[in-house]
Formats: C-alpha cells, structure tokens, sequence
C-alpha cells in the first residue's frame, strides 16, 4: 500500500479542495408553438416525448 512520504501541505489541500464546487444543473431554453420551455437534457418530457418522438405511453 503506497504512504505518502511527507505531510501535504495547507495550501495544497485548500487548492485541491478548491474545485469540489457544486454544479447548477444544466437547463435547456427551447420555443414551442410560441412559448419558452425549459427542459432539462436527456429526460423524458412530461408527455412521453424525447428528442420529438413518443417513448412512453402516458
């Protein structure tokens, strides 16, 4: 099993822990028939659709 030969350092730690940020979801804008809807990638929509064809039977 590999040790670390020396103790990391404070600032090494703060700055590799600098990057564990949460992330927004991502939130596409798209128009329909006139409105604006917002949908989020790869699901399915509340109708069955994805990517304009019928998945599921709703």
């Amino acid at each position: 099993m590999a040790v670390p030969k020396r103790k990391t350092s404070r600032s090494n730690t703060r700055s590799r822990r600098a990057n564990w940020k949460a992330k927004l979801p991502q939130i596409n804008k798209r128009i329909v028939n006139g409105q604006v809807e917002y949908s989020v990638p790869h699901r399915v929509d509340e109708d069955g659709r994805y990517d304009g064809r019928q998945i599921l039977d709703v």
